[in-house]
This record gives C-alpha cells, structure tokens and sequence, in this order.
C-alpha cells in the first residue's frame, strides 16, 4: 500500500473493517430518512440558479462596452459552478428516480450551460467513485501533468521534470487552466464515441453552449474585451470547481491491488472532509463532507451535512479513523503531499 507523505499524523485503526461494517451504518442513515430524494429542494435550487446566471448576463448586457463588465465573471464563475454542481448530482442520480431525468439534467448543466461533456465527466468520476486514490483505477490520481507518488515521478526529466519539482507552487495556478482542459478533455472523449447517438447529443449541445456564449459576448462588447472577459470567466471557474475538488484526497492513503478494503475502508480511509460553516458549505456546494458523499453517493447533497455526525460517530465505534480539518489545513496536508512527491527531484536537479 503507498502510504502518503502527508498522513504521518493519522491515528492507526484499531482493528481490521470488515465488508458488513458498512451496513449497520447504511442501516442507521437510511432509518433517518437522508437517502430519500429532496426533488423538490432541488427544482428551487437549479430554478434559483439559473435565475442568477440569467441575472449576471442581463448585468454584461446593460453594462454595455465597458472594462467593469470583467467584474461580473466572478459571480458568473461561481454560478457556474453551482451548474458544474447539479451536473454531478444528476450523475449521482440524486435527484430524482428517473435515469432519463437525471441525464437531461447533466446534459443541460454540463453540455449547455457549463461546455463540457456530462458523458466524460460521468465516467470519469464513476471511475474515481469506485476505487478512490488508487493510483491504477482511480484517473484523478493518475500520472499526468502532476504527479501523486514517488514512483510516477521517478526519471521525469524535461519540462514533466520541472513540473514535478514545483508541482505544488503551480497547483492553483494550473487550476485557472482547468475550465479550458474540461471543454477540450470533453471533446477528445465524445470525438472518440462519435458513432455514438449520446455523444452526437453531447457534441451538439456543446457547440449551442459556445455559439451562445461568444454571440452574447462579441455583441455586447470588443473583441478585446470579449476575450479577457471569457479568459478570465474560465480561469475563475477552473479555480473555484479545483478548489472544491482538491482538499478531499489529496495526501490521503492511496490503496493499491494487495489492499483487501471494504467499501468503508476504501471510502473512509482515501476522503478528508473539510470542516463546515454555512459559507465554507455554501462555496463549496456541500462537498466539503467528502467522506459522507463516497459512502453514500447517491445521497442528496444537502443531506450530507446531517449524515456527518452519524458517520463520524460510528466511525469512532468501530476504531476507523475519520479526518476533518479546517480548509486551510486540508489545502497544506495535500500541497505537502505533492511537495514531498517532487523532493527527490529537487534532489536530483541540485546535483
């Protein structure tokens, strides 16, 4: 098993998980009602936030050719990603009981209103879901631009080389690319499945998505403007979906082919949560109880909250360590992790 640089401090389990550990937990959760669907909630929050991005594009227009236009993609951004949200709740089909529904719904928030493919995301995550932090199954954890384990950056040289070494310095930075790689990862997937009726779907609702968006921005403003206003759009939204994301894995343990977990080891043992107030719930759309969410994925996101005691609670019981940290502490356990991933590098580089 790679053991993360950054766990050092993690308490040892007291005894060995077992697979039926879990169901006397799912037992406990679904008796207090937090598996149910909340459909309901969930029409006035998409109803709400669409009414906000409407708002914000009404405010673009009404500025008129104007350098302040440039302040309103930061809430612009934000309400993206509260769209970026609800297209990874509809693939968690926690919305309603409906597939068709809820692929609609992704198709909506991913392809139309964020341009990138709901289909990609989808079994990109799923992928994640089922064997989270395993540097094999787990492709938010594989080898790429950033690396994970001493392994992945042993003998990189060249620009990969460079980037291991300082992969941590340039973590955020890199994030404000990340609204360009979602829309170009998506098409690079949807092309390859292009014989597919879904994928032709997906292709056409992301070039609705672009042609609406750039017609709206070249109508309202200069060319120059237009183009720092969409740069800054995506980098706004890269960083914010990268920031939600990044503190729940990142310097966890990281299983590999010989770990013999069950589903709550597996799922326990690779999440942190970050601890919650009504702001950090809020801007990080509930995902901050990570643990909560990989235990019970189909489970309504505003649930998660009300499940994190129960959790913490039975996770205590039964001698599994459950890790809560503040933000800023799960942003330096996971920025560590990658530091100390890069050092032998450095190492190598200083010579």
């Amino acid at each position: 098993m790679a053991q993360p640089l950054a766990l050092a401090h993690t308490p040892a389990r007291t005894k060995q998980a077992k697979g039926s550990d879990f169901s006397p937990l799912l037992r406990e959760v679904r008796e207090a009602g937090l598996l149910e669907r909340r459909t309901a909630s969930y029409v006035i929050a998409i109803g709400l936030n669409m009414a906000l991005i409407a708002a914000t594009w009404a405010g673009v227009v009404l500025l008129g050719n104007s350098w302040l236009q440039l302040l309103l993609t930061i809430p612009l951004a934000i309400f993206t990603t509260r769209a970026a949200f609800f297209g990874h709740d509809a693939g968690h089909q926690q919305i309603g009981s409906s597939r068709k529904v809820h692929d609609l719904i992704g198709q909506l928030h991913g392809n139309l209103l964020c341009g990138m493919s709901y289909g990609w995301w989808n079994d990109k995550h799923n992928r994640h879901h089922a064997n989270p932090n395993h540097t094999d199954k787990d492709p938010d954890v594989g080898e790429g631009v950033l690396v994970w384990t001493l392994e992945q950056a042993e003998g990189r040289t060249g620009l990969h080389g460079w980037l291991s070494r300082h992969q941590a310095k340039i973590f955020f930075p890199l994030l404000t690319l990340e609204g360009l790689n979602l829309k170009v990862s998506s098409v690079l997937f949807l092309v390859g499945r292009r014989k597919r009726h879904e994928a032709r779907v997906e292709l056409m609702l992301m070039a609705a998505h672009l042609t609406l968006y750039f017609t709206a921005l070249f109508l309202v403003m200069s060319p120059g403007k237009a183009i720092a206003f969409a740069a800054l759009h995506h980098a706004l939204f890269g960083l914010h979906l990268g920031s939600v994301f990044a503190p729940n894995h990142k310097g966890m343990e990281m299983p590999d082919d010989d770990s013999n977990w069950g589903h709550l080891e597996k799922q326990v043992l690779t999440s942190r949560n970050v601890d919650g107030d009504l702001v950090t719930d809020w801007m990080m759309g509930g995902l901050n109880y990570q643990i909560e969410h990989h235990l019970f994925p189909s489970m309504p996101r505003a649930n998660l909250r009300f499940a994190q005691p129960i959790v913490r609670a039975y996770c205590e019981k039964i001698g599994m360590p459950y890790l809560s940290t503040g933000l800023i502490e799960s942003y330096r356990m996971g920025l560590g992790h990658m530091h100390e991933v890069g050092s032998e590098l450095r190492a190598q580089h200083s010579k």
